[in-house]
C-alpha cells in the first residue's frame, strides 16, 4: 500500500458529491441539507415518506471484547457494506459519529481504517455537523434551568440535595467529575456538589438515539427525572419547561447524517453514545430510514457483544420493534494470542497454542448472540502477520461451536477483500431467525440486572447494596418496573476488572449505583469502577494531533 496512514488514504479518497450519493439510495436533492460538499442530513419530510415501505435485512457486526492488539470492529462494518455492494447487493451501513473525549484520548479516530473507511474522516472524528454539540447545549440548558429555578424561589420545591441531574462536556476531564457549583455569594445561588459526565453518557444523547421523529423526541425530554422534591415526589424536565427549548436546539441534530465509503457507497453516521457507560448503538432514526432504502443495513454496536450487542438486543431493538437477520463476530488472530497471555510486543511470532488458549473469549461471545436466536458469522480481521496455522485454529475453534470463522481482507482491499463474508452474510440473513430479547418486560429491575451479568458475563451473582436495592424497589413502585437495564462496566472484560481477560466464570458483579433514565426508557447499573466522566491517559493522543506546513491534520488515525 502506498500510504502509510488511515488519514492519508483519507485524504486521498476520490469523494462523489453528496448529492450523488443520496440519488443512489433515492433521495431528492430537495431532500438533503448540505454540510459542504461530501456530508448532509436528511429531511424530516422524506423520511416520512418511507412509511409504509417493507424493510431490508438488519446485520449486526460486533466483536469480542477489545485488547491492545486491536480488533477491527468499525473497519469490519465499513469493509462489509462495501463488499455486499459489490456482490449486488444493495446495502447502507449505520454506525455512531465519533466522541472527542477519545480522538483526543486514547482511541485518535472512529472511521474505520485501511481502504475500509469513512470519508469525510477529519470531519467526522471532529465537529461533523454540530450533533455532540447540539446535544451538550441542550443537556446544559436543563442544568442551568434547573439551578435557575432554585435561584428565582424554587415553586417546584426541588430538593437540592437530591438533584440528579449533572452537567456534561465531550471531552475527557477527571478533574469535572465531582464540582461544587454556585460558589462566590447569594449572586451565584445556592452552593451544591453535583459533577459532569461526557456527552456520550447523556440522557439527552440517549433519548435522541432511540427517539422516533421530533414529536416523540420532545415527549422523552420531558419525561426525564432531574430530581426530587422535598416530599420525595419526582421532578421532570417537563415540569421546568424545558423540553421545547430542548427540542429546538436538537432540531437539526435528529437528522441523520449521510457520508460514503471510500467506495463511494452510502453511510449513515447518526449519535454516538459509549457502550460501557450508555446503550452503544446509532440512532434509531437512521437505521430505520437505512431498512427503507437498502436490501441490507450493516450496523454496529460498541465494544464486545457483552456490551454493545446485548444492549443493541435488549435496548435498541426492543425499543425500536427491530429484528435482525445476522450477526458478525469480529476477531483478529493477534487479540486472541493476547487472550492467551502473550505480551503486546509479542504478537509478530507464531504462537498456535496461544491462539487455541485465547479462543474461549471469541467462544463465549458466540454463544451469547446464538443465545438470543440470531445466526452469527465470524470475522476473522486479517493482519500481515497472521499465520496460516494460527488462522485455521480460530476457525476450527468455531466450527466446533456450530459457526464459520471467515478470514477477511478488507483493511488492504477494500471490498474486494471481503465478499466470501459478504456471500455468508446473505445466506444467514435468508435463513430462520428466531430473535428474541434475553428477558420479559415484566421481569422485576434487579432480576434483569442479574440475568444479565449471569447469562451474558457468567457471573455466579450481583452483589448491591440496600441503597441500590431499596431504588430499583422504589422506581418498580413508581411504574418503572418494565424498562430494561443498561449495565455500565468496562469493556475489557467479563468481570468487573479490566486485567481479566479470557472466559472467566464464577465472579461477582459489584452494582454501585444506579441511575433511572426515564426518557430513554432504561436503568442504568454502574459496576464496579466504571466512570461517566473518563480521564486522559499519561499519553494522550491530543499531543501528536496537529496541523502540518499545509495546514492540513495529522496525528488522527
Amino acid at each position: 500500500m502506498a500510504f502509510t496512514s488511515d488519514i492519508e488514504i483519507a485524504r486521498a479518497a476520490k469523494k462523489r458529491p453528496i448529492q450523488e450519493i443520496g440519488a443512489k439510495l433515492g433521495i431528492p436533492s430537495d431532500d438533503l441539507l448540505p454540510y459542504g460538499h461530501d456530508k448532509a442530513k436528511v429531511g424530516q419530510d422524506f423520511i416520512r415518506s418511507l412509511d409504509g415501505r417493507p424493510d431490508g435485512k438488519l446485520i449486526l457486526v460486533t466483536a469480542i471484547n477489545p485488547t491492545p492488539a486491536g480488533e477491527g470492529k468499525t473497519t469490519t462494518t465499513v469493509g462489509l457494506g462495501d463488499g455486499l455492494n459489490r456482490i449486488g447487493k444493495k446495502a447502507v451501513i449505520c454506525i455512531r459519529e465519533a466522541s472527542l473525549g477519545p480522538n483526543f484520548g486514547m482511541k485518535g479516530g472512529a472511521a474505520g481504517g485501511g481502504l475500509s473507511q469513512i470519508v469525510p474522516m477529519e470531519e467526522m472524528n471532529l465537529h461533523f455537523t454540530g450533533d455532540f454539540h447540539a446535544i451538550t447545549a441542550a443537556h446544559n440548558l436543563l442544568s442551568a434551568m434547573i439551578d435557575n429555578h432554585i435561584y428565582w424561589g424554587n415553586e417546584l420545591d426541588i430538593d437540592e440535595r437530591r438533584i440528579t441531574w449533572r452537567r456534561v462536556m465531550d471531552m475527557n476531564d477527571r478533574a469535572l467529575r465531582d464540582i461544587v457549583v454556585s460558589l462566590g455569594g447569594v449572586a451565584n445561588g445556592f452552593p451544591r456538589q453535583t459533577g459532569f459526565d461526557i456527552t456520550v453518557a447523556s440522557e439527552v444523547m440517549a433519548i435522541l438515539c432511540l427517539s422516533r421523529d421530533l414529536a416523540d423526541l420532545q415527549d422523552r425530554l420531558g419525561r426525564i427525572v432531574v430530581g426530587y422534591t422535598r416530599g420525595k415526589a419526582p421532578v421532570l424536565c417537563r415540569d421546568l419547561k424545558a423540553d421545547g427549548a430542548m427540542t429546538v436546539l436538537l432540531k437539526d441534530a435528529m437528522q441523520p447524517n449521510l457520508v460514503q465509503t471510500l467506495e463511494n457507497n452510502p453511510a449513515f453516521v447518526h449519535g454516538g453514545p459509549f457502550a460501557n457507560i450508555a446503550h452503544g448503538c446509532n440512532s434509531v432514526i437512521a437505521t430505520k430510514t437505512a431498512l427503507k432504502l437498502a436490501d441490507y443495513v450493516v450496523t454496529e454496536a460498541g465494544f464486545g457483544a457483552d456490551l454493545g450487542a446485548e444492549k443493541f438486543f435488549d435496548i435498541k431493538c426492543r425499543k425500536a420493534g427491530l429484528t435482525p437477520s445476522a450477526a458478525v463476530i469480529v476477531a483478529t488472530v493477534r487479540a486472541m494470542k493476547m487472550n492467551g497471555g502473550v505480551a503486546k510486543a509479542d504478537l509478530g511470532a507464531e504462537n498456535v497454542e496461544a491462539v487455541r488458549r485465547g479462543c474461549p473469549n471469541l467462544g463465549r461471545h458466540i454463544e451469547n448472540v446464538q443465545g438470543f436466536g440470531v445466526p452469527v458469522v465470524v470475522a476473522i480481521n486479517h493482519f500481515h502477520s497472521d499465520t496460516e496455522a494460527e488462522i485455521r485454529a480460530v476457525q476450527d475453534y468455531v466450527a466446533g461451536l456450530g459457526a464459520q470463522a471467515i478470514l477477511c481482507r478488507h483493511w488492504a482491499q477494500g471490498g474486494a477483500g471481503i465478499e466470501d463474508l459478504a456471500g455468508h452474510v446473505v445466506r444467514l440473513a435468508e435463513g430462520p431467525s428466531s430473535f428474541a430479547p434475553l428477558y420479559p418486560d415484566k421481569m422485576g429491575l434487579f432480576e434483569k440486572i442479574e440475568t444479565v451479568a449471569k447469562r451474558i458475563y457468567r457471573a455466579a451473582e450481583v452483589v448491591a447494596d440496600k441503597a441500590v436495592l431499596d431504588q430499583l424497589r422504589a422506581w418498580e413502585a413508581a411504574g418503572y418496573g418494565d424498562l430494561p437495564v443498561c449495565m455500565a462496566k468496562t469493556q475489557y472484560s467479563f468481570t468487573t476488572d479490566p486485567s481479566v481477560r479470557g472466559a472467566p466464570e464464577g465472579h461477582k458483579i459489584p452494582v454501585r449505583e444506579v441511575r433511572l433514565s426515564a426518557g430513554a426508557g432504561f436503568v442504568v447499573a454502574i459496576c464496579g469502577e466504571i466512570m461517566t466522566m473518563p480521564g486522559l491517559p499519561r499519553v494522550p493522543s491530543a499531543e501528536v494531533i496537529r496541523l502540518n506546513d499545509q495546514g492540513q491534520i495529522e496525528g488522527l488515525f
